[in-house]
């Protein structure tokens, strides 16, 4: 049999047998299909590597494509099946929608997650304040953002109650300023204390020295002046550069006399005569209103309400101080019993 032959044969075969020959194409199409979707995801991950996109949004937009070509290629291997793809496509859109509206918070939450990764609002590391929450970022993802507070807590924000909120982002920039309010009394000498606050944040080696440390005087208060200060250091240095600071500062006053002043109250004695106005007439003598037969019945209704609930306010008084009564025989019987037998 020649080759031709041979080749006739394998047709009328696969014609006879239709089944077999969409089976055939369909693991054709399969195969095919999954090399292809291989060769298009190795490509799209060298094309996203060299763009600035975040890795993990570079992750997440594989994860869709991914899932768009595999259903691409179910669609048409049941194409070539002959079976209606125009019904499962409509179930399939009935599922996706009702998913979504079951899961309207977690998509919410996703899609604000890749505003937040591709906007670089902060990163990994970055020191953040909101809603009245502060911590170090410890880990980014589509669905909640992780911190971790100065006295080791681990608070889990959701996307979407970021991009609503005001967020004040600490460690956006390598530098930061650490700012002061020092209250010294009146009598101080103010340029005294300029020199005293700017000498010791000079003193600090993490302190840098341009910008140059400042100091003014800021506010005359009621019991007090208030000196503003500040200087700036490396991010990481910022609450070692604070406290050291502080504690230098009330040192140095100590040490230069300048009084740390309390709240003050000035009390002073009055020695004028004070007159207070007043009426020198009597009150007038009591004179009974005329009521009319339904007053005096509402009147009696009124007074009849006052006396039972004086009666019900009495009876629970009685009661309650019979039940305390008991209470105290029960814990003295229990005492007596307790000490009958420690003396045994």
């Amino acid at each position: 049999m020649s080759f031709g032959e041979m080749w006739n044969a394998v047709v009328d075969f696969f014609n006879r047998e239709v089944w077999l020959k969409n089976l055939l194409v369909s693991v054709l199409i399969l195969v095919a299909g999954i090399i292809l979707i291989k060769i298009v995801m190795v490509a799209t991950r060298k094309l996203l590597s060299k763009t600035k996109i975040e890795r993990i949004a570079q992750q997440f937009l594989c994860t869709i494509l991914k899932f768009v070509l595999w259903i691409l290629l179910i669609l048409m291997v049941l194409a070539e099946n002959d079976v209606e793809i125009t019904g499962i496509l409509a179930a399939f859109t009935a599922v996706v929608l009702a998913v979504g509206m079951a899961l309207q918070n977690a998509i919410a939450n996703v899609a604000n997650g890749i505003i937040i990764i591709s906007s670089h609002m902060f990163k990994k590391g970055d020191y953040i304040i909101i809603n009245g929450v502060e911590g170090k970022i410890t880990d980014i993802n589509f669905m909640f953002t992780t911190l971790i507070t100065n006295d080791n807590k681990k608070v889990t924000l959701p996307n979407t109650s970021i991009l609503s909120s005001n967020v004040t982002n600490l460690g956006a920039y390598p530098k930061r300023r650490v700012d002061f309010t020092f209250g010294v009394a009146y009598e101080t000498d103010v340029e005294l204390v300029k020199k005293v606050v700017t000498d010791v944040m000079k003193s600090d080696g993490r302190v840098y020295l341009d910008p140059a440390p400042f100091c003014r005087l800021k506010e005359l208060n009621s019991s007090s002046i208030d000196f503003f200060a500040n200087c700036w250091c490396d991010n990481d240095d910022y609450w070692d550069v604070y406290y050291y600071i502080i504690e230098n500062v009330y040192n140095e006053f100590k040490r230069n006399n300048i009084s740390i002043p309390y709240n003050q109250i000035e009390v002073r004695e009055r020695k004028d005569n004070v007159v207070m106005p007043y009426t020198k007439q009597a009150l007038p003598e009591r004179k009974e209103k005329e009521r009319s037969e339904d007053d005096r019945i509402d009147l009696e209704y009124d007074s009849f309400k006052v006396a039972m609930q004086k009666a019900h306010h009495k009876k629970e008084l009685k009661q309650k101080e019979k039940a305390e009564k008991e209470a105290k025989k029960k814990v003295e019987k229990e005492k007596k019993v307790k000490k009958d037998e420690e003396s045994k």
